[in-house]
């Protein structure tokens, strides 16, 4: 074993020569009272105690009570790739004292941080890269909301063969799938803060591959709503981790383009999944729901080994936290040394009870004390519990009403695919060039509130498509109706929650995680209780009456809560104790 090299306060150590990307640096000595701290050069990334507790421009680094507390400036520093984060501020701020940080022997540590325009830095990794992340975990993600709604025209094979007689519980096979989608998040992501986000996307997909298999072979009800559940249980992960992966790899004036190609597979797949399973379900008139499970593993398969192959790690600490263990073998360190610490280790050193715990309990905090997180949460699971509620319904709509066979029927969905298509292609497009022409305008750095114009077409859209789809089926009109209803429909659905999730990602930054967790225990939560009155309330108010109501519902929320949130968003986010004060 090599001596491990003294460290006194000047010493700088390089890791080029390790073919490490990131550098390490010891915190250099205090200088004495009086005495103005030395320069420091472009390339001195030396993290500076004296700073650490002062404000930078006017800005404090420093948030209290945080867990990973890094704030606006050292966020905008990282997300921006500007010279401060390679010159060590990261450091600065999570350190939060003025005296050096020392390891147990009293020596100084050595900090791992991320080099100038360094390479290895997610954010720096050519588009093609970046984009080639995006597509993978887009298809990871297209999967599971894919299986969620692939069993919807096949459920009643599924009900005669189980005797299943009570509409909430055959709606129930469908819709159960999606009330995991509300436990999962709380779990796989915070094992992504711990072990990255590769490994447990990999890991929950193998979970959902074997329940999702077993599903075909289920032996009554109960075992199929188990074997469903579970299976949703792992298919959520991409749900929960995919957001914070585009996080990792683009900064906020490039999410636009990459959230469209992102959001296409969580917003296709349920509208794929009722066209793909109308027709099984008509060619394989017995056992056809069994196909559905079958193709869905047989695709999850293939996905799962493209993934091991060419999906990447982005989660800068725990890419950090890897090259530290490279420097501590090299200097002949154990792997639990404190003598070199990643400058998000040096705040705190995070155990996996801290981490479960922490975001179990975060993400119902935050969504108690932000009133972003409360507005947006609420119109989300309206959204979401809608979309449902019309996946379970329309195949009913044009076989009872229109007289369409069950993979006919199906084919109705390819009008929400559309809708979800162009939508997210013009909208994603727009997203970026709205958001430079407003920081342009306003001579600003950005800021969060510049997302939330392109609610507002989202947020007429919604309610017209389900006049649309309500009425249209009320009297009988031709089934164009519907199916632009339809389309309407997944137009708004595509265009808040693009507007919503990378507004929720500016606005709590290291946070977002929790808020985006949050957001989607609610909706999940709605995505699986709407469908099971559906039934109940076409037959008690109508079709008609029924989306009107939604409509009005949606209505009451959005249409107050965009200029709200425009207008004021700022002042809000002053008062949070998690959000971004200023980028």
């Amino acid at each position: 074993m090599p001596p491990t090299p003294a460290l006194d306060g000047s010493q700088h150590l390089s890791l080029t020569e390790s073919h490490l990307s990131a550098e390490a640096t010891s915190w250099p000595e205090q200088p004495a009272a009086g005495h103005p701290p030395s320069p420091r050069g472009s390339g001195d990334r030396a993290a500076h105690g004296s700073e650490s507790s002062q404000s930078h421009g006017g800005e404090t680094l420093i948030e209290e009570g945080g867990d990973l507390d890094i704030v606006e400036r050292v966020d905008g520093d990282l997300e921006k790739g500007e010279k401060g984060a390679a010159e060590g501020k990261g450091a600065e701020a999570i350190a939060g004292t003025e005296a050096p940080p020392l390891a147990a022997d009293g020596t100084p540590v050595l900090v791992v941080d991320w080099k100038e325009n360094d390479p290895a830095f997610p954010k720096n990794w050519s588009n093609r890269s970046r984009m080639g992340a995006t597509f993978i975990v887009a298809a990871f993600t297209f999967l599971s909301p894919l299986s969620s709604t692939m069993i919807s025209p096949a459920t009643a094979q599924l009900a005669a063969k189980f005797d299943i007689t009570d509409a909430v519980l055959e709606s129930m096979v469908t819709s159960i799938f999606v009330l995991a989608y509300a436990i999962g998040p709380l779990f796989f992501g915070p094992a992504s803060e711990l072990w990255g986000r590769t490994v447990v996307l990999q890991l929950a997909n193998l979970i959902y591959l074997v329940f999702n298999f077993v599903c075909a072979f289920a032996p009554n009800t109960g075992s199929m709503l188990a074997f469903r559940f579970l299976a949703g249980l792992g298919g959520s992960a991409p749900l929960a981790i995919g957001a914070g992966v585009l996080g990792d790899l683009w900064r906020p004036e490039e999410r636009g383009k990459a959230a469209s190609y992102y959001s296409l597979g969580p917003l296709i797949g349920p509208a794929v999944g009722p066209i793909a399973g109308g027709w099984i379900a008509q060619r394989v008139p017995n056992d056809g729901y069994r196909w559905v499970f079958f193709s869905t593993t047989i695709f999850c398969a293939l996905v799962q080994l493209f993934g091991l192959r060419f999906l990447k790690e982005t989660y800068s600490p725990v890419l950090l936290h890897r090259q530290a263990l490279a420097l501590k073998k090299e200097m002949g360190l154990p792997k639990d040394s404190d003598k070199v610490q990643t400058v998000f280790e040096i705040r705190e050193r995070k155990t996996l009870r801290h981490i479960i715990t922490h975001g179990l309990i975060r993400p119902f905090s935050m969504f108690a004390a932000e009133h972003i997180i409360k507005v947006l949460a609420v119109y989300m699971g309206i959204i979401y519990g809608i979309i449902y509620l019309t996946i379970t319904s329309t195949t009913t709509i044009f076989t009872e009403i229109y007289g369409e066979n069950v993979g006919l029927a199906g084919t109705n969905f390819i009008a929400q695919g559309l809708g979800f298509l162009i939508m997210a292609q013009i909208q994603g497009r727009l997203m970026d060039v709205l958001y430079r022409k407003l920081k342009n305008h306003y001579a600003s750095d950005g800021k969060p509130e510049f997302r939330l114009p392109l609610m507002v077409p989202a947020s007429i859209f919604l309610p017209l498509g389900l006049l649309l789809y309500g009425w249209g089926a009320e009297h009988h009109l031709h089934w164009i109706v519907v199916d632009i209803g339809m389309f309407f429909i997944a137009a708004g659905m595509i265009g808040n929650f693009q507007v919503i999730n990378l507004y929720l990602i500016d606005t709590f930054s290291i946070y977002a995680a929790s808020a985006l967790a949050a957001a989607t225990f609610l909706r999940s939560l709605c995505g699986f209780a709407f469908p099971l009155f559906a039934t109940y309330m076409w037959e008690g108010i109508g079709y008609g009456w029924g989306c009107t109501l939604l409509a009005l519902v949606a209505m009451a929320v959005s249409w107050p809560a965009i200029p709200i949130l425009y207008l004021y968003g700022e002042k809000i986010r002053k008062t949070s104790k998690y959000a971004v004060k200023k980028r």
